[in-house]
C-alpha cells in the first residue's frame, strides 16, 4: 500500500531536505517522491498534528523477558511498544532464561521475531550464562546474527577474561560490551554513595566504583585493541575518563541511560523502587555533565535502558526489589525535555554506526525507515500511558515534552492510537 505522509518536518542532517516541510510518498517500503506538495489518489494519507520525520531511532539496550520471563514482557508485546514509541530497531540484551550464549540461543530469538515490523538485533553474552568465567561462543553467535556480546549489568571482574574477549574479537570485528561496575567497592549497595544514601539510611553505590572499572578497561582497550563500548555510563568521571580515551584514538563508545539525564538521587526521599537502577541515579553535578557529554558527543547515543521487573520483585522493600525499569514509551518525551530537537534524534541514532546497523536517510530513492513523532507536545507520563507489561517505570509522574506517533519500516506502518 502506497503511504503518503503529508506536511511533515523532517529531521535528518544527511538530507537536503533537513529542517524543511514536505509530503512524503512512499510505496513499498521505499520513498518514491519528496516534495512541498504530492497527491496520489491511490495513496493511503497520513496527517497528524505537527508530523516531524527521522530515520528510525535505535535502543542499543532492550529486555523484553522472554524466553523463561514472559512475565514480565513477551517479545511480542515488547516490539509492540517500542514501535509505537518511535523505534525501528532495539538490540535486545541476553539476560533471559536461558541466557542467550549460543549460536542456537540466537537462531531461537531470531525465529521469535520473522517479519517484525522492528527491527531486532540480538546482543550475545559475553560469557557463558554471564557468569564472567569463560568466554562464550562469541564468533558462532556474531555469525548468527549477535550484533554484540554483553553480560547486561554485569562486570567483568578478571580483567584477563576482557583482555582475551577484547582480542579474540578482533579477528572478526566483534563489539564487546564491558559494564562499568566494579562490585568490591559497592557491597550490598542499591544507590548512590553521597548525601541521599547517609541520610536514608541506604547502602551506597560510590561514583569511583564506575570511575575505576572504566579506567582499567580503557587501559586494557589501549594495550589489546579492538572495539570496546561502555553502556550506561552514570557520572561525571566517566565522561571525562571516554572524551580522554577518545582523543587517544581508542575505539571506544558509550551510551548513557535516558532517565540519568532526567533524574537525580534526590528523588529517592520517597522510597519508591522504582528510583532503584543500576548505575544508580546520581547528583545533578553528574547529570549536568552527562547532558554536556551528549552535546558534546562524547557520549555516542541514549538508552531506554527498558528492563520489565515483575510486581512482585518491585512492589518490596527498596533492598530486596530488583533493579530496572521501563522506558520506551518515555523515552523520546524526556529526552527533549532536556535537549534541543536535533540533539535528541542524534542521539537516538548515533549507535548505529557503533552496533553495525544499517543507517538510511530520507532522500527519495531510499528504504524508508522512519520514526513519526511530534516534538512539541506537553503532556505528563502516567500509568495508561505504559504499553509494556510491567509497570515499573522510573519516570512516571514526570512532565515530558514530544511524544512518538509511531514508525514506517519494513514496509509496514504502526501508528500509536
Amino acid at each position: 500500500m502506497k503511504i503518503l505522509l503529508k506536511s511533515a518536518t523532517i529531521v535528518d542532517p544527511k538530507s537536503k531536505h533537513h529542517l524543511k516541510k514536505r509530503d512524503v510518498l512512499i510505496d513499498k517500503g521505499i520513498i518514491q517522491k519528496i516534495a512541498p506538495t504530492v497527491t496520489d489518489a491511490k495513496a493511503r494519507i497520513i496527517s497528524l498534528k505537527n508530523l516531524h520525520l527521522s530515520q528510525g531511532w535505535f535502543d542499543s539496550s532492550t529486555a523484553f523477558g522472554e524466553p523463561g520471563y514472559e512475565d514480565r514482557e513477551t517479545l511480542e508485546n515488547g516490539l509492540q511498544a517500542a514501535a509505537k514509541s518511535g523505534f525501528c530497531a532495539v538490540a535486545i540484551n541476553p539476560n533471559t532464561q536461558p541466557v542467550i550464549d549460543t549460536k542456537a540461543d540466537v537462531k531461537f530469538l531470531k525465529s521469535k521475531i520473522h517479519n517484525s515490523i522492528v527491527d531486532v538485533y540480538p546482543v550475545g553474552a559475553l560469557t557463558v550464562a554471564s557468569e564472567g568465567v569463560d568466554l562464550a561462543e562469541l564468533f558462532d553467535m556474531q555469525n548468527e546474527g549477535a550484533v554484540a556480546f554483553y553480560d547486561y549489568q554485569k562486570p567483568i571482574a578478571n580483567p584477563n577474561l576482557l583482555k582475551l574477549a577484547l582480542l579474540y574479537a578482533q579477528n572478526f570485528e566483534g563489539l564487546v560490551q564491558s559494564f562499568p561496575f566494579e562490585g568490591s567497592l559497592a557491597k550490598m549497595g542499591v544507590v548512590n554513595e553521597g548525601v541521599e544514601s547517609t541520610k536514608l539510611g541506604l547502602k551506597g553505590i560510590p561514583a569511583l566504583s564506575e570511575a575505576l572499572q572504566i579506567s582499567r578497561d580503557l587501559s586494557l582497550l589501549e594495550y589489546t585493541g579492538g572495539k570496546l563500548h561502555i553502556p550506561t555510563i552514570s557520572t561525571a568521571a566517566s565522561v571525562q575518563h571516554i572524551r580522554e580515551a577518545k582523543k587517544k584514538g581508542l575505539q571506544v563508545s558509550c551510551s548513557v541511560a535516558i532517565h540519568h539525564l532526567v533524574l537525580t538521587d534526590a528523588v529517592l526521599d520517597t522510597f519508591d523502587t522504582n528510583y532503584k537502577l543500576m548505575p544508580p541515579l546520581r547528583t545533578e553535578q553528574d547529570r549536568k555533565a552527562l547532558l554536556k557529554g551528549l552535546k558534546d558527543g562524547i557520549i555516542d547515543g541514549v538508552t531506554t535502558d527498558h528492563n520489565p521487573i515483575d510486581v512482585e520483585h518491585k512492589r518490596t522493600e527498596f533492598d530486596y526489589a530488583l533493579f530496572g525499569s521501563i522506558g520506551l514509551e518515555s523515552g523520546f518525551g524526556a529526552l527533549c525535555k532536556v535537549t534541543n530537537l536535533e540533539t535528541a534524534v542524534r542521539a537516538l541514532t548515533g549507535l548505529k554506526t557503533v552496533f553495525g546497523i544499517p543507517d538510511s536517510t530520507i532522500e527519495e530513492g531510499h528504504t524508508a525507515c522512519l520514526s513519526l513523532f511530534n516534538p512539541s507536545v506537553d503532556w505528563t507520563f502516567q500509568t495508561e500511558n505504559i504499553l509494556s507489561s510491567s509497570k515499573n517505570a522510573a519516570l512516571l509522574g514526570q512532565n515530558l515534552q514530544g511524544k512518538a506517533y509511531g514508525i514506517y519500516n519494513n514496509a509496514q506502518l504502526v501508528l500509536h492510537e
